[in-house]
């Protein structure tokens, strides 16, 4: 018979917005609205997640989607973001907003996924690093975030195809996330697989995961939450409009880590002092068993 100490919840009150991208003169109002009816209906919400490029739903009806994403960027500093710091502070929440095309110092256009604190300061941006090419143009980032989120935990940032490549998530949880969130505006049949791949990075890195994707007629849909042994603990399986909130429990992913998946499984502490590096020629580089573990996991 196993035995678990339980100590107390590290819980953080998510609400997922699978709603169809913004249009008109006022998006970023209108993004204030349906949060502050979140908020309402939800009282003790920490975090309101929208989908990928949210606000720019004006873009998917232009002839040249891209060349419309391009003319629309604006820096981090730009009176849009200032405009999201607002909501953010007036209605005492934390907001990732989907992601923004940022227009960059160097003069690049980026995908880029920001989160505010309920303060309305701006604690973490990401730059969308693999680009779904060659469909989309956008500039691709080179590094990836984590963010902290006072007396709860630590978060990643994640944006649509990012989530094929499992180097990212893993990069995440290694930096020390305990939930990753992944905003998505996918719009075609392989939605069926990114939701497999949300429940697979969840399992391979004994994180939460969450995929917030775009509704229709837009959007493919299929947002849901993932805990860190794979089961689904929230679901929006049709592309249909929906709002899902779901309360995570950040202690799971330490459980999970210290017992197990399932009891069995401890990938992070696969590796034994004294244990050769391993060699990953794809990266130019290697796995040290010295640095191996999460940072913030003993």
């Amino acid at each position: 018979m196993r035995a678990y100490i339980v100590p107390m919840a590290r819980s953080l009150t998510v609400a997922l917005a699978q709603y169809v991208p913004l249009n008109g003169p006022d998006e970023v109002e209108v993004l204030r609205s349906s949060a502050a009816e979140m908020c309402s209906a939800a009282p003790g919400l920490d975090l309101i997640v929208f989908p990928e490029i949210h606000l720019c739903g004006d873009g998917d009806d232009a002839p040249d989607t891209n060349e419309w994403l391009n003319a629309a960027a604006e820096p981090l500093a730009g009176p849009r973001q200032r405009a999201l710091c607002r909501v953010a502070a007036d209605l005492g929440v934390w907001l990732i907003p989907g992601s923004v095309p940022e227009l960059g110092d160097d003069g690049r256009v980026y995908n880029t996924a920001i989160v505010v604190d309920r303060r309305g300061d701006l604690v973490a941006y990401y730059r969308k690093v693999f680009p779904w090419r060659p469909h989309e143009t956008w500039a691709p980032g080179h590094d990836f975030t984590v963010f902290d989120i006072p007396g709860i935990g630590r978060g990643g940032l994640s944006i649509c195809y990012d989530a094929w490549f499992p180097e990212s998530t893993r990069s995440l949880a290694w930096m020390g996330a305990e939930f990753v969130v992944n905003v998505v505006k996918t719009t075609g049949s392989d939605r069926a697989q990114e939701r497999i791949l949300a429940r697979a990075n969840a399992i391979t890195n004994q994180v939460f995961m969450l995929s917030v994707n775009a509704a229709g007629p837009v959007g493919a849909g299929g947002s849901l939450v993932s805990d860190p042994e794979g089961t689904v603990i929230a679901d929006l399986p049709s592309d249909e409009p929906g709002l899902a909130i779901v309360e995570i429990d950040l202690d799971d992913v330490t459980r999970v880590r210290q017992h197990g998946t399932e009891g069995l499984n401890r990938m992070w502490s696969q590796m034994l002092p004294g244990d050769p590096l391993i060699d990953l020629p794809v990266y130019s580089g290697h796995i040290d068993p010295a640095t191996w573990r999460p940072r913030g996991q003993s």
